[in-house]
């Protein structure tokens, strides 16, 4: 990774990622890009002042140990991420959610689900409830990779997660299908799940899991409430497909408890 743009409006929410995306960026010796997208009823010198005190907050913590700027950005948060994200070409974006059951409910929430649905760029969703030592804990080591097992036109966006993954204490990849009862998995689907776990190798360990569900939030829900040690969750968003799709990933944005690491297969 070299640069990491992390969108903030001021709410604890996006407080909370920011620092996620400050440790990330310091481990990574990646550059830091803060954001706010001014709205129209919202005080311009208002917005930069905070942004000047989460400047002179950034260099008090890391010290020179974190390359960052900060930029106020007029315009809707759709434009304004598209322009930014053409400009300074980000490697990750991460964004802070209330992990909300309902998307029109929590405002940073629903920003969140919608720069997953608008930017080709891996999206690392952060619930308010989620902190970066965590990251730092051999009890919470555990990545899964929730996956429909369709090989990636784009290989490389995997490439991300293992970067993420290795700044982890310890880490173990769980690569994890959902399907119904009483179904096979086809050969090529299987060779693929080899791939991927093969990928991780031999910096990660990792291992196969399946989980029989109707219903593919159901099932990765169900694993992970059975499963305490995950740290974070990694899914897949296609435009197109049979079981991980785009809206699946924007669900699981809306109410994860976990960091939510989106994806995007697209054809580079």
């Amino acid at each position: 990774m070299k640069t990491i743009l992390a969108p903030v409006d001021f709410s604890q929410a996006s407080m909370n990622a920011l620092a996620f995306a400050a440790e990330l960026s310091k481990r990574a010796s990646a550059r830091l890009f803060v954001i706010n997208v001014l709205q129209k009823e919202e005080s311009e010198k208002e917005a930069t002042d905070k942004l000047h005190a989460i400047e002179a907050d950034l260099k008090k913590s890391f010290s020179s140990g974190l390359n960052f700027e900060s930029l106020l950005v007029h315009g809707d948060l759709a434009s304004a991420i598209r322009k930014v994200i053409s400009v300074q070409q980000p490697d990750l974006i991460v964004m802070g959610t209330k992990g909300a059951s309902g998307l029109k409910r929590i405002l940073i929430g629903s920003n969140a689900v919608h720069v997953i649905a608008i930017a080709s760029v891996p999206v690392l969703v952060i619930p308010e409830v989620a902190r970066f030592e965590n990251f730092l804990s051999t009890e919470k080591n555990r990545i899964v990779l929730a996956t429909d097992l369709d090989e990636l036109k784009n290989e490389a966006a995997i490439d991300i997660l293992k970067e993420i993954a290795l700044l982890i204490t310890d880490p173990k990849i769980r690569v994890l299908s959902v399907r119904p009862q009483k179904t096979g998995l086809p050969d090529v689907k299987r060779m693929y799940r080899d791939f991927l776990l093969s990928f991780f190798e031999p910096e990660i360990t990792g291992e196969r899991v399946t989980v029989f569900s109707g219903n593919v939030i159901s099932g990765i829900n169900f694993y992970l409430n059975q499963h305490k040690d995950t740290g974070l969750l990694a899914m897949i968003a296609r435009d197109s497909g049979h079981l991980i799709q785009k809206h699946f990933t924007r669900e699981m944005a809306s109410h994860t408890h976990l960091p939510l690491l989106v994806l995007h297969d697209a054809e580079s």
